[in-house]
C-alpha cells in the first residue's frame, strides 16, 4: 500500500505553456485540412488548459467520485469534518457537485465558477477552533460528484464533463462493487494517462474483516493494473474514524503542498491528445512538392488544353502569311491582304503582354483558341490526379485526400487563366524583321524598274500609232532597254519571292518553337499557381504539423 502519488517528476509550467502552443500552432497547420471530427479533442485541450492556468495556481481540485452507496459522500464529510453532502444508498443521492475549500471562498470563486458548483453548494472549511489543524490544506477544492452509475442521464452527464475540469480524481470503492465493470472499463481505463493525478481508496475497509483486507486490496490491484493503472496509489479508508482517513489526508496534503496537480493533468492531457494526432502525421517528412516527371506530364496537359500547338501553328503559319505580305511581289499583296491573319483569326495580335497597370479590361483578354477536347480534359485530370498522387504517396491518412483536394481546388478557374495567359504571352509577332524590308525594298525597286519598261514600251507604240518620230531605244546587247527593264524586273521579283520562300518556311519554324516555348512557360505558370501551389502549401502544412507535434511531444 502506498501513501503518496507517483510521480515525482515536477512538471515545469513554462514548459508545459510552450507544448500547448505547440498543439496550438499544430491545429493552426491543420486548419481546413483534415476533419474536425479528429481535432476536437486537441481544441478542448488546448481551450481547457489555457483556462485553467489562468485561473487560480494556488489551489488543487480534487474530486471523490464513485458509484452509489460508495461511501464518497461520506468520505467527503469526513474530509471537512462537517456534515456538507447528504448521504445516503437511495439512487440517486448525490445529483449535484458540492465543493468544499479550505482557505477563503474568494479565491477559489472563479474557479468554481468555470467548474460549474453553483454557489449554493460551495462551502468553505475555515475555523477558528481548528484553523490550525487544516492549515496543511489551504489551498485544496475538494468536490463531491454526483454517481457515475446514477439511473438520471444528466447526472453521469455531469460526471463525465467534470472529471474533464479537475485536477486530480480519487476514486471511491467499496468492498461489494470494486470490481463492477462500469467503473474499470468506462471510467479507470480511461484515466491510463493520468495516473499522477489518480488515486484510488477502498472505502468502507472496516465491513471486512481484518484477514480479508489484504486479499482485497491486491485483488484491487490486479485489476488496476489491468486497466494500465500499475503503480497508481491504492489506500484502504473507514470514513467513520478518523484514524482510517490518515493515508488520505496525507496524499491530499501532499497535493496541496507540490501545487503540481493541475499541472501534471495538464500535461497528461496534452500526452493523450499528442498520442492521438500522431496518427494524422508520420515519421518521415514528405518532398517539398511534386515530383519533376509529374510535374512535366502536368505541363504538356495544360499545354494541350490550353490549345498551344494549335496557337504555335497559328504563329506560323501568321508568320508566313506577314513574311509574304512584306517580301512579295508588290502587285499582288493586296490579294494577299484579303486573306485573314491566322493570329488575329484568334484574336491574338502576338504584342507583349499588357503592362502591369494596363486597364483591367486588357488584363483580362478573350480569345478565339479552340476549346479542349474531351480527350485533352481527360488528360488534364489524369495529370492532376497523378501530381496529387505522387505528392501524397506515404502520407498518413487522411493527408491524400487533403492533397487531392488542393490540387483540384482551382481546376474550375483553370480554363480563363489558361486563356489569359494564352493572350498575354508574347509571341514574338509584333516586330518586322529588318530582311523584311530589305527584300520589300529590293521587290520595290524591280517592280519600278518593270513599271518603267512597261511604260517606256507603252509610250513607243503610242508615238509610232499617232505618226510621231520614235523614241530612242537603246540596246542591251540585243535587247532593247525598255524590254529588258519589264522582263528584268519580273523575272527578278519572281527570283526574289522564290529565294525568300524557304528562308521564310524556316524562320516561321523558329518562330513557333520560340512561341511554343513561351506559351507552354506561360501555362506552366498557372499550373504551378493554380495546381502545385496547392499542393506545396499542405505539404508545407504538414511539415509544420509534424514539427509542431513533435514539440508538444517533448518532455
Amino acid at each position: 500500500m502506498r501513501e503518496a502519488f507517483r510521480g515525482d517528476q515536477r512538471v515545469d509550467a513554462d514548459e508545459l505553456v510552450a507544448r500547448l502552443d505547440a498543439v496550438r500552432r499544430f491545429l493552426d497547420a491543420v486548419d481546413g485540412q483534415l476533419p474536425d471530427r479528429q481535432l476536437v479533442p486537441a481544441h478542448t485541450v488546448v481551450e481547457r488548459a489555457g483556462t485553467r492556468l489562468e485561473l487560480s495556481r494556488d489551489h488543487t481540485v480534487v474530486a471523490l467520485a464513485g458509484a452509489t452507496g460508495s461511501g464518497k459522500s461520506s468520505l467527503f464529510n469526513a474530509l471537512a469534518r462537517l456534515e456538507l453532502s447528504p448521504v445516503g444508498v437511495r439512487r440517486p443521492t448525490t445529483g449535484v457537485a458540492h465543493a468544499c475549500v479550505w482557505g477563503p471562498l474568494d479565491g477559489a470563486n472563479r474557479l468554481l465558477d468555470w467548474v460549474g458548483v453553483l454557489p449554493r453548494h460551495r462551502f468553505v472549511r475555515e475555523s477558528a477552533l481548528d484553523a490550525d489543524d487544516e492549515s496543511d490544506l489551504h489551498g485544496l477544492v475538494l468536490l463531491d460528484l454526483p454517481d457515475f452509475d446514477s439511473v438520471q442521464q444528466s447526472h453521469r452527464l455531469e460526471v463525465d464533463r467534470l472529471l474533464g475540469l479537475v485536477d486530480l480524481v480519487v476514486w471511491v470503492v467499496d468492498p461489494q462493487k470494486y470490481a463492477d465493470r462500469v467503473i474499470h472499463t468506462s471510467y479507470l481505463r480511461e484515466f491510463h494517462r493520468h495516473k499522477d493525478v489518480t488515486l484510488v481508496v477502498l472505502n468502507q475497509a472496516d465491513r471486512l474483516p481484518p484477514a480479508e483486507l489484504p486479499r482485497v486490496l491486491a485483488d484491487l490491484r490486479r485489476l488496476l493494473d489491468a486497466d494500465g493503472l500499475d503503480g497508481v496509489p491504492l489506500l484502504s479508508t473507514v470514513a467513520v474514524e478518523p484514524a482510517g482517513l490518515a493515508g488520505l489526508r496525507a496524499a491530499l496534503e501532499r497535493a496541496v503542498a507540490e501545487r503540481q496537480a493541475a499541472l501534471r493533468r495538464l500535461s497528461g492531457d496534452v500526452d493523450a491528445v499528442v498520442t492521438e494526432l500522431s496518427e494524422l502525421v508520420g515519421a518521415d517528412a514528405p518532398d517539398a512538392g511534386p515530383e519533376d516527371a509529374a510535374t512535366r506530364e502536368l505541363n504538356r496537359a495544360l499545354a494541350g488544353a490550353a490549345g498551344v500547338p494549335a496557337v504555335a501553328d497559328a504563329v506560323r503559319a501568321a508568320y508566313r502569311h506577314r513574311a509574304v505580305g512584306s517580301t512579295g511581289w508588290p502587285l499582288v499583296r493586296g490579294w494577299r491582304k484579303l486573306r485573314p491573319d491566322p493570329l488575329r483569326r484568334l484574336h491574338l495580335p502576338g504584342g507583349p503582354a499588357p503592362a502591369a497597370d494596363a486597364p483591367a479590361e486588357s488584363l483580362v483578354a478573350a480569345t478565339s483558341v479552340p476549346d479542349p477536347t474531351a480527350a485533352q480534359r481527360s488528360a488534364l485530370g489524369l495529370a492532376v490526379r497523378s501530381v496529387a498522387d505522387r505528392a501524397g504517396a506515404g502520407l498518413p491518412a487522411p493527408w491524400p485526400g487533403a492533397v487531392t483536394t488542393a490540387a483540384r481546388s482551382r481546376l474550375g478557374d483553370l480554363p480563363d487563366a489558361l486563356d489569359r495567359a494564352v493572350a498575354g504571352t508574347d509571341l514574338g509577332m509584333d516586330r518586322r524583321p529588318v530582311w523584311w524590308r530589305l527584300v520589300g525594298g529590293l521587290q520595290w525597286l524591280v517592280t519600278l524598274a518593270a513599271v518603267a519598261g512597261l511604260g517606256w514600251l507603252l509610250l513607243g507604240y503610242a508615238l509610232r500609232a499617232l505618226g510621231l518620230p520614235p523614241l530612242d531605244n537603246p540596246r542591251v546587247g540585243e535587247v532593247p532597254l525598255p524590254t529588258l527593264l519589264l522582263l528584268g524586273g519580273l523575272l527578278a521579283g519572281l527570283l526574289l519571292a522564290a529565294l525568300a520562300r524557304p528562308v521564310i518556311g524556316w524562320a516561321a519554324r523558329r518562330a513557333r518553337r520560340r512561341a511554343e516555348r513561351r506559351l507552354t512557360g506561360a501555362v506552366a505558370t498557372v499550373g504551378d499557381g493554380y495546381v502545385l501551389a496547392p499542393v506545396r502549401d499542405v505539404l508545407a502544412r504538414y511539415r509544420r504539423a509534424r514539427e509542431a507535434l513533435r514539440d508538444a511531444a517533448r518532455r
